[in-house]
């Protein structure tokens, strides 16, 4: 099996409609978000070191919001369809590759983020599907861990949207180039917020840095993934305000 070259797709598929909380939890637990210890007087506990990657300040359980969800095995596709088919909004970023398959030619479509996608909705919609053991046992929540002394607490880790939107265009646009890593890529953590204006990457709001010998704009998800457009030109990109 021989990769040639790759394009992008994207899928989001909106629904209206969730499915019946299902009790239970299986004790299979997934790696989580963990945040470094440092003081706060936050009830969230949410640092403001890189205002791209804090959550929106509304954190009510009530709002709606875009929730990072993982899994085993390279099953988010299946996760994926099944919350579509019950009338969920999910967001889950796909490569196509052309792959010589018994001597032909074939386009595969492959995950981009492999084991995360993402879903919005009210905390309490997105548990149907995390708890749902029957149908999804091996769904989880990414978590941010705070820490309040001795004390460790734990919440659905949320994206904000401008932070979708951005990964969004970023894994729409057709380009080879484009950085996605689970590692942290320091050049992308602090610095000049910019928006791209103009291009494939148009409307991409992040931080611009130098990374891999070209100019960048890079998106930071907390303690998730970094994802970083192609070459940028500097006529292309304007001060975020």
């Amino acid at each position: 099996m021989e990769k040639y070259y790759a394009t992008s797709d994207v899928k989001c598929i909106v629904g209206v409609n969730r499915s019946p909380l299902s009790a239970g939890l299986t004790s299979n637990a997934l790696p989580e978000v963990r945040m470094p210890i440092k003081p706060t007087n936050s009830l969230t506990g949410v640092s403001t070191n890189n205002v791209l990657s804090k959550t929106s300040a509304d954190t009510n359980k009530d709002t709606p919001h875009w929730y990072a969800l993982r899994t085993t095995y390279g099953r988010e596709k299946k996760a994926y369809e099944y919350i579509i088919s019950k009338g969920g909004v999910a967001f889950y970023p796909t490569l196509t590759t052309i792959k010589l398959i018994d001597g032909k030619r074939k386009a595969v479509e492959e995950s981009r983020l492999p084991n995360i996608f993402f879903a919005y909705g009210t905390e309490e919609d997105i548990k149907s599907f995390v708890y749902d053991n029957v149908n999804l046992p091996f769904l989880r929540f990414y978590y941010r861990h705070f820490h309040f002394g001795n004390k460790v607490e734990k919440e659905p880790l949320i994206i904000p949207d401008n932070q979708i939107e951005s990964l969004r265009v970023i894994c729409n646009a057709d380009a080879d180039d484009i950085i996605v890593s689970t590692d942290e890529v320091p050049k992308f953590q602090r610095g000049q917020v910019v928006r791209i204006i103009e291009g494939k990457f148009k409307g991409v709001t992040g931080i611009v840095a130098r990374y891999q010998g070209q100019q960048r704009v890079g998106i930071v998800i907390d303690g998730l993934l970094t994802v970083a457009t192609a070459y940028i030109p500097s006529a292309f990109i304007e001060e975020d305000r």
